[in-house]
């Protein structure tokens, strides 16, 4: 193992397919994106 790497690697890390390099989300986007997930914890 590297000296100084990281230990873990963050679930929201850019550069993944879920958050891309230079991709900023528009504001409808995430409305949309935090109403889906607390209908889906509200459905639970």
């Amino acid at each position: 193992m590297a000296r100084k790497a990281p230990r873990h690697v963050e679930h929201n890390a850019r550069g993944s397919e879920k958050n891309p390099f230079r991709k900023a989300e528009t504001k409808a986007e995430l409305l949309a994106r935090m109403k889906a997930a607390a209908e889906a914890r509200k459905g639970k």
